[in-house]
């Protein structure tokens, strides 16, 4: 006979977590050995000198090294690195802060009042999906702004080719709240309930699913409230099921650990680290980060993204800036895996079928063909409509 009362193995409850087990694994250390290419380590955190590391993402051995120790950091080191200067070129930065300052212009005058996770309604300016908005506002700084092979190395790292990036703008003014902490998409997303229905071995598939990360767009000292850090929280299998106890909460507000980043910077967490957003107690930062929310070719995204209307819109200044030479080839690898579909399925096999292999043609792979071979606009326009139209079912 099943016991009734029986605690199935498979499952993860609150009632069954163990703070002192939680507590022991965040007592870890980095140590120089575990991250040999970091510049420095900062409170447990390791910190990337990407400009000096510039010339290893062009080569595709000294890439993968470093893709490999950034993947390792995640999944079973601190959970979270820094790239200093991920994004150098200041300009675009500053030129994608002043499109983004009129889309939130527009929305409000709108009416529009974008929620926040785990924080107050309100108590900061958000734009959902500013991935799509500032590609279809100003593709040119689209471009630049996303011509950044260390944010395209990071997502790669974690989560292999053909990602979904998608992106949401935060804004925090002084004496903006902090957020309580919490884990990420996918399971971090939903109530305990529907969190705990979910067997264990995918509690462990959900964080390998998404990529947590952000480029901050300004200087952000620590009393501006940069992201709070539990590292190694990650590796707390039942974290889940955990993070809502207000002992664990409790926990973190006593150990976790904040980095100040310089507008440029970017930070990576994996999506089950313990974290939240500080408050920003200083008197003049306006703290704004480009949050990216980086999913698996193979995951569901958090946010539906009109691709094929970003891959319009940035088509013609994307190929005039390959014939004048504006872009290398990572450069330009870089802005196609942040716009286009890089994966094939789902489709409709019946109206497209493989050919010449194992998967059709992705609309990344269209991109980045009809840039190299110059194609008019036109003509890319009628072979992206063709291929969406044999995708549907």
């Amino acid at each position: 006979m099943l016991n009734p009362n029986a605690q199935p193995d498979g499952y993860y409850s609150s009632e069954l977590c163990d703070l002192e087990d939680f507590a022991e694994m965040v007592r870890r250390e980095v140590t120089r050995a575990d991250v040999p290419n970091a510049s420095t380590i900062e409170k447990n955190i390791p910190v990337y000198d990407m400009p000096a590391l510039a010339d290893a993402l062009t080569r595709r051995q000294t890439r993968r090294v470093l893709m490999s120790e950034w993947a390792k950091v995640l999944h079973s080191g601190a959970g979270v690195f820094v790239l200093k200067q991920a994004q150098p070129n200041h300009g675009a930065i500053d030129a994608a802060t002043a499109a983004y300052g009129r889309i939130i212009a527009q929305e409000k005058a709108a009416g529009d009042n974008a929620a926040d996770h785990f924080a107050t309604a309100g108590s900061n300016d958000r734009i959902w999906n500013s991935l799509q908005k500032l590609c279809l506002a100003a593709p040119e700084v689209f471009i630049e702004y996303f011509a950044c092979p260390a944010i395209d190395a990071a997502a790669e790292a974690w989560l292999g080719p053909n990602y979904q990036m998608t992106a949401q703008i935060n804004l925090v003014r002084p004496g903006g709240t902090a957020q309580q902490p919490h884990r990420d998409y996918h399971l971090g997303f939903q109530t305990a309930e529907v969190s705990g229905a979910y067997p264990a071995h995918v509690h462990d598939l959900s964080p390998l699913m998404t990529l947590q990360g952000g480029l901050a767009h300004c200087d952000m000292p620590v009393e501006s409230g940069p992201t709070t850090l539990l590292p190694f929280s990650q590796l707390y299998r039942p974290g889940y099921a955990a993070w809502r106890r207000s002992d664990f909460r409790d926990l973190f507000e006593s150990h976790h650990v904040q980095l100040p980043l310089e507008k440029g910077d970017a930070i990576f967490f994996n999506p089950a680290l313990f974290h939240a957003a500080g408050e920003n107690r200083s008197a003049d930062v306006h703290r704004m980060v480009n949050l990216f929310q980086v999913s698996s070719a193979f995951g569901r995204a958090m946010e539906s993204v009109d691709r094929e209307k970003m891959c319009q819109a940035l088509y013609e200044p994307l190929r005039g800036a390959w014939a004048r030479q504006d872009l290398s080839e990572v450069d330009l690898a870089a802005v196609i895996g942040c716009c286009a579909e890089g994966y094939s399925f789902p489709t409709n096999l019946d109206l497209d079928p493989p050919v010449d292999g194992l998967a059709p043609e992705t609309q990344a792979a269209l991109l980045m063909r009809a840039v190299k071979t110059q194609m008019t606009d036109n003509h890319f326009r009628d072979h992206l409509e063709k291929q969406a139209a044999r995708k549907r079912a």
